[in-house]
């Protein structure tokens, strides 16, 4: 079994998934076989795995997808076992090594912790064979002891597996100090003895500053410190997985496509629109709720939903069908992936109840299509072909129902050989299912100069890889990671 190390959280959102992938990719560059490990993760933003003899793949988390990106392997379904995609703010849906298992309510979710353990021991048993190093990222954090008895993400784990954990306080947010000797008080002693030590990150300053801090902090738990991570410039050009993210981003420079992106409550595969933040031409805004869509957007895009009709419905209360209309009169382009697509027709209906209890909305109407919900998944990578631009796409579904109807004539890509999407009959509304096609360069190009905008030529995924690069150079200046490869067990 490969040696590991795991990197858990005085919180959310403290940039573990960011750590963990300049890890695994300072440890391959070191010549190690490194693999990542989250045992669960909560997102909306997921990734096809290939499951081998399997023509559908299987959901993680785009973290995991993006650490493996980082160790130079292909992704699989158990370096995420549980993954939770959320769709209401009391209830979930749960993935289990790759296949929807089913839905459960928050309270539910604690008693099918004890059941998913072994599917996670399980995957960790596979996650590992044939690499030196496993790096693990919790979730959230270990001091919230009032679900550590079910635990299956952070010391529950690690205790199980007997995995060393370093400790990670965002210096950012403030109260480090407290976070950190806070943590140390209140886990119980066996879960204290996992932790070796312990690591700043999102410095700004002179890290000579905090000399004092590091002492503090020795001083209340005894950890020693691994390093003072500064904020990491290079992490803003790597996928988010979070949208959490999505509300800290403000509007940038004037440039010549300004890309509305409204803020959907169950938003998935945001990332979708990261190949085009990439271009210099191009300045995407997520719009958030009770904020109108920008009357000088020239390009809006519906992003993925977790909860179409849901996320249709609070489309309407924040007006955004009316702004969305006024950005149709103006001739302005829209284009809607996956949710975001099947919003874009006449109708959606949910005849099973799949995603809730109202059964059909009316759709925005800017496609002559309509959805109907059923209750197999479809998720698979796929090949595919830009109908409109005869170009090569590549990406993944990940999606439950199916669309019809006379503007699928006008198909915007063909997948695997099948006819996808539609377009409408000026061509200024397009939908597709297909997640990931803004990375395929040469469409991107074209599709920005049909817009009236020059490409920056811009190689997308050799941007992630140099990005990855030097998040992996920083951690080597600013971490003993020495010591760190070295207490793995």
């Amino acid at each position: 079994m490969a040696k590991a190390i795991m990197l858990q959280g005085t919180g959310s959102d403290v940039g573990k998934t960011v750590l963990v992938a300049g890890l695994c990719r300072a440890a391959r560059k070191r010549g190690l076989q490194v693999r990542p490990f989250k045992p669960q993760n909560m997102s909306n933003n997921a990734a096809v795995a290939d499951i081998p003899g399997d023509k559908l793949g299987g959901e993680i988390g785009r973290a995991q997808w993006l650490q493996a990106i980082a160790c130079g392997v292909a992704p699989s379904i158990h370096m995420n076992p549980v993954l939770l995609k959320p769709q209401t703010d009391i209830g979930a849906q749960v993935v289990v090594q790759g296949k929807v298992s089913g839905e459960a309510r928050a309270r539910d979710y604690q008693a099918l912790k004890g059941r998913l353990m072994d599917a996670v021991l399980d995957s960790w048993a596979k996650v590992g064979d044939g690499a030196d190093l496993v790096i693990v990222e919790g979730a959230g954090s270990p001091a919230e002891i009032n679900l550590r008895n079910r635990d299956i993400a952070n010391m529950g784990f690690a205790t199980r597996a007997n995995v060393p954990v370093i400790l990670v306080g965002d210096i950012d947010r403030g109260g480090v100090i407290a976070s950190i000797a806070g943590t140390h008080l209140i886990l119980p002693e066996e879960d204290r003895r996992m932790i070796v030590g312990y690591l700043i990150n999102k410095f700004r300053g002179d890290v000579s500053l905090f000399d004092d801090g590091i002492k503090a902090i020795e001083t209340f738990t005894g950890w020693r410190c691994f390093g003072v991570v500064p904020w990491l410039k290079a992490a803003a050009r790597l996928p988010s997985e979070d949208s959490v993210v999505l509300e800290r981003l403000a509007s940038g420079e004037k440039r010549a496509l300004k890309v509305a992106v409204p803020m959907l409550s169950r938003i998935a595969n945001f990332d979708d629109l990261d190949p085009l933040k990439a271009e210099p031409q191009v300045e995407v805004v997520f719009v958030p709720p009770g904020q109108h869509l920008p009357e000088d957007a020239g390009l809006v895009i519906i992003p993925g939903s977790k909860s179409t009709i849901g996320d249709l419905l609070r489309f309407r209360e924040n007006g955004w069908d009316r702004d969305l209309a006024a950005h149709r009169k103006r001739g302005g382009h829209v284009v809607g992936i996956c949710g975001g697509f099947q919003m874009l027709g006449h109708v959606v209906r949910d005849p099973d109840g799949i995603e809730g209890s109202v059964t059909e909305t009316t759709g925005l109407g800017l496609l002559d299509v309509e959805t109907v919900m059923e209750p197999e998944k479809t998720v698979r990578n796929v090949s595919a072909r830009s109908v409109q631009f005869d170009l090569p796409l590549e990406g993944y579904e990940i999606h439950l129902g199916r669309t019809t109807g006379p503007d699928t004539l006008r198909p915007s890509a063909v997948i695997n050989g099948v006819d996808d999407g539609a377009i409408s009959a000026d061509g200024k509304v397009s939908g597709t299912y297909l997640h990931g096609l803004f990375s395929a360069d040469a469409f991107r190009a074209k599709f920005l100069e049909n817009l009236g905008v020059k490409g920056g030529g811009v190689d997308y995924r050799a941007e992630v890889e140099r990005a990855l690069d030097e998040v992996a150079a920083e951690l080597e200046t600013h971490l003993d990671c020495d010591a760190i490869f070295g207490l793995a067990r």
